[in-house]
């Protein structure tokens, strides 16, 4: 049996901490735990009186049976320390696939409650899917657009579950288009809407593959004030005409959507892409907000990219 004692009192330190900042901060979720102690490299967040437990993929090498019974142990030792049942600890786990490492979700269709961030309500899911329903990194940022949003035109692409589309709304946006190419998304952020009690004339969500929707968006006449665009570093989805790479096309993205801005419209341009660079042609055209927009509770600071363009 493996000493997890160090873990242990990390992540009940970590706990203590984290847990009356997110109360002063008037929030439900939050991360706890990033490879703090590197001899457990996991990653720990709280969703209300759950806890999404992963794994981090470290390369290292053990036999099946001496990972599996790490694993398990982790996994208890994660349940004691928050006080709760083992399976109130949705566990992510890499699967070994022929020299291929690839993260396996939880079996089973998971079951979907709701979390609360500054005073806003979300649906979670953490067994169902890879991702949990609500990317905590940006939650700095979905305060800054709910500031900014009030009277605006807003659109949300790659939207995922609208999160960002919900932020505008509350601020007092007059209308947000969330644009995603996953209908399971797409109903999730209708559900988000509906928990909020956001009507859907005003807030409307739109099936689309992003490069087609701008390739028609960009030769309308429709303008917006505030566009959020936050695209995975890597998509190769069926439904897609091509592929996407955040770094070979965010200099298509971000021109385009700077084509739909109304004059001092403002754009939100992110990418989690550990080793993006910005083109250099709009270095001096954004300012890198990176730093501040990335939340207190996270240790790893380069876990995303976060510029912002106004349109002149």
């Amino acid at each position: 049996m493996s000493d997890l004692s160090s873990y242990k009192n990390r992540l009940t330190k970590n706990m203590r901490h984290w847990g009356k900042w997110a109360r002063r901060q008037g929030l439900t979720c939050y991360r706890i735990y990033d490879r703090d102690v590197p001899e457990f490299p996991m990653i720990v967040d709280v969703y209300g009186d759950r806890v999404h437990l992963q794994e981090y993929d470290t390369g290292w090498m053990e036999t099946d049976e001496a990972y599996s019974a790490w694993v398990d142990e982790v996994h208890a030792a994660t349940a004691e320390v928050f006080g709760i049942p083992l399976e109130q600890v949705a566990l992510k786990i890499r699967k070994r696939m022929k020299g291929l490492t690839q993260y396996e979700k939880a079996e089973g269709a998971g079951e979907f409650f709701v979390v609360e961030e500054n005073g806003l309500k979300f649906e979670v899911n953490l067994e169902a899917y890879l991702d949990t329903g609500l990317f905590l990194d940006h939650r700095n940022t979905r305060k800054r657009v709910m500031m900014e949003a009030k009277g605006k035109r807003f659109l949300n692409l790659f939207s995922y579950t609208g999160a960002f589309s919900v932020y505008a709304a509350a601020g007092g946006a007059v209308s947000t288009l969330t644009v995603d190419l996953s209908n399971t998304y797409l109903d999730w952020a209708g559900r988000n809407f509906a928990l909020n009690g956001m009507n859907e004339i005003n807030h409307q969500r739109v099936r689309a593959d992003v490069f087609e929707f701008l390739r028609e968006a960009t030769c309308s006449p429709q303008k917006y004030d505030l566009i959020v665009m936050d695209p995975p570093s890597f998509s190769n989805s069926k439904k897609m005409l091509g592929v996407l790479d955040v770094q070979r096309d965010h200099a298509y993205l971000i021109e385009s959507c700077m084509a739909m801005l109304a004059p001092g419209g403002v754009l939100y341009f992110s990418n989690n892409l550990r080793s993006f660079e910005l083109d250099p042609m709009f270095v001096d055209r954004s300012e890198n907000l990176t730093a501040a927009s990335i939340p207190e509770d996270f240790r790893n600071k380069r876990i995303h990219q976060c510029f912002r363009f106004v349109k002149k």
